[in-house]
């Protein structure tokens, strides 16, 4: 008789560890929400990498060559410094050689370089499979591309994928090393059931997600993001890799390994879940497997492993919800995945790295190690066991899309537990129209992004009518009948105010690439839809000078793309001027200039009217958070950072021309000269807060009267905006973000409102009172959100209450921002 599958793996599971009293460890209530209040604590600093990265490696291989895939890694110095030494774990650079070693043993392993991190450091996509001709993987690839089509596919034929993530937080290190423990099992293996498993079966390892973090024990990456935070928006290389990744191999099932929950932790998510998914097709395998997890994991018998928690089972709604589409699990489910986040129990991590005894250390890792590898070997058993089950479901999934089906209404005790407080839905569009009648580089990003997360797009060719309005040619329609059309949703939609609806949320409960992104996004909700387009592989280009020969240029700042291209001109020595309601005007004599960077960013000029006051090239010192460092820097401005130790320790103001604060920069705690320093560029540099760093330094440094006011502090979402006339609030979007908001009270004469929030707060979110009553919705509305004025001493101040550079989801904000620096940076 065969032997199941799952009692193959299991049977190969590393010794238990003797058990042995551990020290308490933090319990689920010590989440790490990402950037909340936190964010104003530790400012951004340059750094210089203590380790020469190599050149970039070999390109990832054609998609079609077939399996194996051979790749001679290059190979890393060794690097006595890495944090994972300590923990008898993998040190980065001991991955090249035990991968290469292994595809010179095995024809059943595959690895090729997906792409680079941050410093340059290869990450690894390792595929376990059987061999395949070139024409084996082009039928599976034909499979893949039907499955996606919602047609069914030869279940015995076709080969089920599963993708293994490892390792996307730093300092979570384990995944990785449980990882290797399979990968070496199912390339080296002689049993004939792992043989015909991987006859069966594609199984894709990403290594090590976050090499830079693997090194450094740090939990982002080396541009200070948290790449779990960062799939709806991928900003950052690596998680463009696993975008790519999850895109190409369309998982049955995927695990995301994290750590540290005491007594590990292994999704299904509480409420909300995603009102976009169809969850119906994701709960059933999703629970099951969670139960069959918990049961692998107890099997190892460790009594730190003999209670794992299901949170969908076990926690109070919102505490570990299922919402955003931020984290690596939520966001895989759009493309077809049974996901999961697994948070193996032992923390080896930050203070108990710094404190325990190595051995207690080592202890903890290994048992976390045993942990993954059983995690990992019982999800590949149960899509062996139910691939005909899984495959149905994932095509199930697309055929709704691509049918415009409505979500199905799940009963109660759909599975054990389902029950009216997990009950999401909404209502999906017949199209969205995005046009460029706001801002040209705005719709081609928004446009380029949608494509590149698989989500299919149509450009007009004519003119055409929908809805009973007139659209140009070249305008874009997402069509809402296609497989993927719940990522398309996610991204384009309003979102909920779902405040009352839960108590808590684990982080961002509102987004939203149509009201935040810039770009002018129509909803055609339903009705007789006649369109045919082309469709889109890349955004046309969208740079023009409409203004006759002689004639001065203007470029509105509606975009950080209009910030990229003044910059530019700035930085080749050119004095252009600003006008009174922000606009830039480039002299007649520059229109070369401004062809070029016309072409260069997307930017549209047209003629000037007379007027305004010289603009040059602003130098930036910031004590800020590394998302609005990133902006800054993308938007072309020279931005020196500092913080309350870097200007104690000495600072030169001599070239800078605008201060921003928002993290890290202690007005009372600066020393005798940092402080006189700063107080001598206060009389004549320009100044921009955000947040509660931010509004206490205004205070500190008597610059605007203006009192702020915090709201509940995990408050967060998109929020509703009146625009004032003001510098920053002139020509901005009707909708702004929040995390922790602010308002201002007690105004000053000379202060000016640029932003009020509305009277209905809230547009996608949740910010809710706190218990007390206060710091709420309705304390909030009508409030001052944003205001500028000029200090007693003569400095021109923005305070912003609001997020306009928030880890890069805020891209239609970042405009604001340059106004400001304009604004501030101009006497």
């Amino acid at each position: 008789m065969r032997r199941t599958l799952l009692a193959v793996l299991l049977a190969v599971t590393a010794a238990v560890a003797a058990p042995v009293n551990g020290t308490a460890q933090p319990s689920n209530s010590d989440r790490e929400p990402g950037n909340g209040p936190e964010r104003n604590e530790v400012a951004a600093l340059d750094t210089i990498s203590a380790q020469a990265i190599q050149a970039k490696g070999e390109n990832r291989s054609d998609r079609y060559q077939g399996y194996p895939r051979r790749t001679t890694l290059r190979t890393y110095p060794e690097n006595p410094a890495d944090k994972t030494i300590k923990l008898n774990l993998a040190p980065y650079h001991s991955l090249a050689p035990k991968l290469n070693a292994l595809q010179q043993k095995s024809n059943r392993i595959s690895v090729e370089v997906a792409g680079q991190s941050g410093l340059g450091r290869d990450l690894y996509l390792v595929t376990l499979t059987a061999p395949e001709s070139p024409v084996q993987t082009r039928l599976q690839e034909q499979f893949r591309a039907n499955i996606e089509e919602g047609r069914k596919v030869p279940a015995g034929l076709y080969k089920a994928p599963i993708w293994i993530n490892n390792n996307i937080h730093g300092d979570e290190w384990e995944g990785t090393d449980g990882a290797l423990r399979v990968i070496e099992h199912l390339a080296t293996s002689n049993d004939r059931d792992v043989q015909n498993l991987l006859r069966r079966s594609r199984i894709y390892f990403n290594l090590t997600a976050n090499p830079d973090g693997r090194v450094a024990g740090t939990r982002q990456n080396n541009a200070g993001f948290d790449l779990n935070r960062d799939f709806a928006t991928s900003s950052q290389p690596e998680n463009r890799v696993m975008r790519d990744i999850v895109e190409h191999t369309q998982p049955l099932m995927m695990l995301d390994e994290h750590g540290y929950s005491e007594n590990t932790l292994i999704e299904p998510t509480t409420p909300p879940h995603g009102q976009n998914y169809d969850f119906d097709l994701y709960i059933k395998h999703g629970y099951a497997n969670g139960l069959a997890m918990e049961k692998g994991v107890q099997g190892l018998g460790h009594p730190e492993t003999a209670h794992p928690e299901i949170p969908f089972r076990d926690y109070d709604p919102g505490v570990w919800d299922g919402w955003a589409p931020i984290y690596t699990a939520q966001y895989s489910m759009y493309h077809g995945a049974i996901s999961y986040t697994i948070e193996i129990p032992q923390q080896v991590n930050r203070q108990a790295y710094d404190t325990l005894p190595v051995a207690e250390l080592q202890r903890r890792a290994l048992i976390n190690t045993d942990v993954v590898e059983s995690t990992i070997k019982t999800t590949i058993g149960y899509v062996d066991d139910h691939r005909g089950e899984l495959i149905s479901n994932q095509v199930e999934m697309f055929r709704r899309g691509k049918a415009g089906e409505p979500q199905r209404e799940i009963p109660d005790g759909f599975v054990p537990g389902f029950g009216p407080e997990d009950r999401y839905r909404t209502e999906f569009p017949r199209a969205y129209v995005i046009t460029n009648d706001r801002s040209a580089p705005a719709a081609s990003r928004l446009v380029d992004h949608l494509v590149a997360h698989d989500v299919r797009v149509e450009r007009a060719e004519k003119a055409f009518t929908l809805g009973g309005k007139r659209y140009p040619a070249g305008s874009y329609v997402v069509d809402m009948h296609q497989p993927k059309r719940a990522l398309a949703n996610v991204m384009l939609e309003q979102g909920s105010d779902i405040s009352a609806k839960v108590p808590v949320m684990y982080d961002i409960s509102g987004w939203s690439h149509r009201l935040l992104w810039g770009a002018s996004v129509d909803i055609f909700k339903n009705g007789s839809f006649d369109f045919r387009g082309k469709d889109v592989v890349a955004a046309a280009p969208t740079g023009n000078v409409d203004a006759a020969p002689g004639a001065d240029l203007a470029l509105t700042l509606n975009d950080a793309k209009d910030a990229q291209a003044v910059n530019d001109l700035l930085g080749r020595g050119i004095t252009l001027r600003r006008q009174d309601d922000g606009t830039i005007v480039v002299p007649a004599a520059e229109r070369l200039a401004a062809s070029e960077v016309a072409d260069r960013y997307g930017v549209r000029f047209t003629t000037a009217k007379a007027g305004g006051t010289a603009l040059q090239r602003k130098t930036i010192a910031a004590a800020v958070g590394p998302d609005e460092l990133q902006v800054l820097r993308e938007s072309g401005f020279d931005v020196r950072t500092i913080s309350t130790a870097v200007l104690n320790a000495g600072f030169d103001w001599s070239r800078i021309d605008v201060l921003f604060v928002s993290s890290g920069l202690n007005y009372p705690q600066l020393n005798a000269t940092a402080k006189a320093g700063l107080d001598a560029f206060l009389q004549r540099g320009g100044v921009i807060t955000r947040g509660a760093t931010g509004g206490k330094f205004n205070v500190d440094a008597h610059l605007l009267q203006a009192t702020p006011v915090a709201g509940w502090e995990d408050a967060n979402g998109v929020v509703n905006v009146v625009n004032g006339a003001g510098p920053v609030g002139t020509g901005a979007l009707p909708q702004s973000f929040v995390y922790s908001p602010q308002w201002f009270t007690n105004l000053g004469a000379g202060v000016t409102v640029d932003q009020r929030y509305g009277s209905t707060v809230i547009s996608s979110g949740h910010w809710r009172p706190r218990d007390n009553g206060t710091g709420g919705q309705p304390d909030a509305a009508g409030q001052a959100a944003v205001v500028s004025g000029t200090s007693a001493g003569g400095s021109k101040v923005v305070l912003f209450g609001t997020e306009p550079m928030f880890r890069n989801h805020t891209k239609g904000l970042y405009a604001q921002v340059a106004r400001a620096i304009y604004w501030t940076g101009t006497r």
